[in-house]
């Protein structure tokens, strides 16, 4: 098989972890067979995400064609409820099925998670679900042709994609990711965020997010928000709060509420409120020169909200949680293989974000933690047969309690 070893009946086990998918699979059955008027389609969609999701969490699975190989297994069969699928009807999928399907999964499977690490210092003053937002590129190389002729227009063969992302820090996993080409205008991700907006959440957001009209949607919808401001950005002040202990020993060094904006410009619709926490300062280096690769900083950060009531050390520590996504940034695509693209069609790539947010959220299910590299590694042996049950239970049971709420 072009040299890729041939997957065999041994190199994937585990299988019964996967039951409780098909219950939630088997709406899809039906999506996109309208155009099979012969009735002789035997790749439906509910086949195609199980076999997307079991590449996931078994790395002898990790193309196209070993998926096909996958499906000519009888315990795959046995187990996913699917039949065996030709190359060509796995490469068709992205063009045949509908992502948005996915999203309403995704719903109810975070129905089902319970809340994981709580923060005991947040939820007194927090009511609405904490929900990170960033976004993150995915680059990938298309077909030789398209590459060639990128690279003659571009100075680059890569196709760019960028992952919305909408993180519930409570549960440890995204809500939502929506795909997007790399670019401006309706694919920017303040424009996004704004079309996807919910009530009840508190959105936690960096520099990239401060926009006026964005925020004033944000609290049209029924939500609230944390967002880092830009280090130039023009306030009146309206009163200045006094600090507490708790404030001054989490770094912070005023708490103002503010009115923003310039004349003749749009402003905030609602009160607002600065606070202003010391950090380290850095310049904006690039990674091969050391430094953060990240805007400079003069040692202040800014921070942005529409919470009032809110104790200013808790709003320094909301914003310390955005850190957070960027790590499952780093869990999503180097653990669960989304560098690695099974299509380059843009409703391809969306079944495949959305495949992986189920991924994060079954290993959830499945341990009652948040999804951590150890973990995913102890679940790849164990799907691979190198690790047995009971290897796979002592490690859930030993996993440290940082996880667990705190004091």
């Amino acid at each position: 098989m072009d040299g890729e070893r041939k997957i065999g009946e041994k190199d994937v086990v585990g299988l019964k972890y996967f039951d409780m998918l098909r219950p939630l699979l088997a709406r899809l059955h039906d999506d996109g067979t309208a155009r099979d008027r012969a009735g002789n389609r035997r790749l439906f969609y509910d086949d195609y995400c199980a076999l997307v999701l079991l590449q996931f969490f078994n790395p002898c699975i990790n193309s196209l064609r070993a998926i096909r190989q996958a499906s000519e297994l009888k315990n795959v069969q046995r187990k996913l409820g699917c039949s065996r699928a030709s190359l060509g009807s796995l490469s068709e999928s992205a063009r045949v099925f509908d992502p948005e399907r996915l999203p309403e999964i995704v719903a109810e499977l975070g129905e089902r998670l319970r809340p994981i690490g709580a923060d005991a210092r947040l939820a007194p003053h927090v009511q609405h679900t904490l929900t990170l937002v960033d976004g993150s590129l995915l680059a990938a190389l298309p077909d030789m042709a398209t590459a060639a002729l990128l690279k003659e227009e571009r100075g680059s063969g890569l196709v760019k994609y960028r992952l919305h992302t909408q993180f519930e820090v409570l549960r440890g996993v995204p809500n939502r990711i929506d795909v997007t080409p790399d670019g401006g205008g309706p694919h920017d991700e303040r424009a996004v965020l704004a079309r996807t907006l919910e009530a009840d959440r508190t959105y936690v957001m960096d520099r990239g997010y401060a926009k006026y009209e964005l925020w004033n949607a944000i609290v049209a919808a029924g939500s609230g928000y944390v967002c880092r401001a830009r280090d130039n950005i023009a306030f009146d002040l309206v009163e200045e709060r006094e600090l507490t202990d708790a404030d001054r020993e989490a770094n912070v060094t005023a708490d103002r509420e503010v009115r923003l904006g310039t004349r003749g410009k749009p402003a905030p619709d609602h009160r607002t409120r600065l606070v202003e926490v010391a950090t380290t300062p850095h310049r904006n280096r690039s990674k091969y020169k050391g430094g953060s690769t990240g805007p400079g900083s003069d040692g202040t950060l800014r921070i942005v909200t529409n919470l009032l009531d809110v104790p200013a050390a808790v709003i320094a520590l909301i914003y310390r949680y955005r850190w957070t996504i960027e790590t499952f940034f780093r869990f999503f695509k180097h653990l669960l293989g989304c560098r690695h693209l099974l299509s380059h069609d843009p409703r391809g790539i969306a079944i495949q974000v959305y495949c992986a947010i189920i991924a994060c959220m079954l290993i959830s299910l499945w341990t009652g933690r948040k999804p951590t590299k150890r973990t995913m590694e102890m679940l790849c042996h164990y799907f691979t047969g190198l690790a047995d049950e009971s290897e796979l239970e002592a490690h859930l049971a030993t996993l440290k309690a940082h996880d667990q709420p705190r004091g």
